[in-house]
């Protein structure tokens, strides 16, 4: 079966936009593009104005003096290439190692890690380009604003070069790793609104029997459901339809499997609905906030497999942040109508208890001999139950349950002291601040 599949023009575009800036190739591509067109300009000009001009602010050498300077920039910028390369798959394999392999995705998406990449590259195609229009003779004149332009972007690049790696040292620590994807994943929780405009919400209670003759639209690949374009689905429905969507984003799906069911049957045929979703190789947080939460799992998780409560307290701490803006934030109702009966339903979706127990359980199983990591998971449950309390209290029991569990599997041989000062830290009397201990 085909890899590639038909999507709306809004998914196809955010889709694009997001590969984009997870592209080692495409932004560097770019950059090379503006390199060329710099050196089609600056020749031009040139050109016309005579390379014998005498222009304020501008480098004036021999033709062969810019033919040596131009080919010992364009040799260095290339070989420079290779090494930020190789940084990069360093640092890439470093992020794997040490944290997980779906943290990699933050590195690769490294703005400025592809603007070097980019200026490197541009320098070295401008300078190259610029070459045939540098005579070589010792008595010519070089073209002094195509040298000029040229020393500019090598100074440019080597700033650049000196901030990458101060900037890839720096991205490289836990806290940094954890906070870009904590606030990735906030922006995609603040930007799922709870009722889209001119929809209304219907009692899913009355979609949960689906007819036996009910239309089912399958997957058309195996992959990762990353978007859902709601407003696409309303558009191409028929008055009085009603869609329900048997997966729901972040989950994986197979090749056949039912993806919307659609009644009653339309007459003139199955309407291109899986249009509406987007199911893509690798996950992706385009519209997955849980995906956010289970990287930040990950990086725990393999902190205390090697025996790092340090990290993982970091970990816990950055997921409670996490945590405050996704359990305040609305969910899509699970059933929205529109004023010509057009229903669509998600009964799939992922509701505030279950990114609690996404966030806590396993990281709760993984840290029963690290009596640090218990401490710091029971402030951060019971900060969220504070946090909570006034707009969702019927959320304070599944974080009470996790602190219950917490408490109900300690080690049996924990010292009593050890095991009290535990308990308190479920009371509000105890420091919530006290992460250090």
């Amino acid at each position: 079966m085909a890899r590639k599949r038909k999507m709306s023009w809004r998914l196809r575009w955010a889709a694009v936009r997001y590969r984009f800036k997870e592209s080692l190739f495409a932004y560097p591509t770019l950059l090379m593009l503006v390199g060329v067109v710099l050196a089609v300009i600056t020749t031009l000009i040139d050109d016309r104005i005579g390379h014998d001009a005498d222009l304020p602010l501008t480098i004036a050498l021999s033709s062969n003096a810019a033919m040596w300077l131009l080919s010992t920039v364009a040799g260095a910028m290339i070989t420079t290439v290779g090494v930020v390369f190789s940084l990069t798959v360093v640092s890439l394999q470093l992020a794997s190692d040490q944290f997980s392999p779906r943290v990699m995705r933050s590195f690769i998406r490294d703005r400025l890690s592809q603007r070097v990449i980019g200026l490197l590259v541009a320098t070295f195609f401008y300078c190259v380009l610029i070459l045939p229009n540098v005579s070589g003779e010792a008595t010519d004149p070089a073209p002094q604003v195509s040298v000029t332009v040229a020393v500019i972007l090598t100074v440019v690049t080597v700033i650049g070069i000196l901030a990458h790696l101060d900037h890839l040292a720096h991205g490289l620590q836990v806290g940094n790793v954890a906070r870009v994807i904590v606030d990735e994943g906030e922006r995609i929780a603040g930007e799922r609104e709870s009722i889209p405009e001119g929809l209304t919400q219907a009692d899913p209670a009355d979609f949960h029997d689906v007819p036996d003759d009910a239309l089912t639209i399958p997957a058309a690949i195996n992959g990762w459901v990353t978007q859902v374009d709601i407003e696409y689905l309303f558009r191409t429905m028929a008055p009085g339809t009603t869609v329900r969507l048997e997966t729901r984003i972040g989950a994986y799906i197979h090749t056949g499997e039912a993806l919307l069911k659609v009644w009653p049957t339309p007459a003139e045929g199955s309407p291109d609905l899986g249009q509406a979703v987007e199911i893509a190789d690798a996950r992706a947080m385009l519209q997955d906030t849980d995906f956010a939460i289970r990287q930040l799992v990950d990086i725990g998780l393999r902190a205390l497999d090697s025996d790092d409560p340090t990290t993982a307290v970091e970990i816990t701490l950055r997921l409670g942040s996490l945590l405050r803006t996704v359990l305040i934030t609305p969910l899509i109702p699970e059933a929205l109508r529109d004023d010509e009966e057009r229903v669509v339903v998600q009964p799939w979706n992922l509701s505030h208890e279950e990114f609690i127990v996404h966030g806590f359980d396993q990281l709760r199983l993984a840290s029963r001999e690290q009596p640090e990591v218990i401490g710091t998971l029971l402030r951060v449950l019971r900060m969220l139950a504070d946090h909570v309390r006034d707009d969702h209290p019927e959320l304070i029991p599944v974080l009470d349950r996790q602190s219950r569990l917490i408490l109900e599997s300690l080690p049996t041989d924990l010292h009593p002291e050890d095991l009290a000062r535990l308990r308190a830290l479920t009371s509000d009397k105890s420091d919530p601040a006290d992460h250090s201990r």
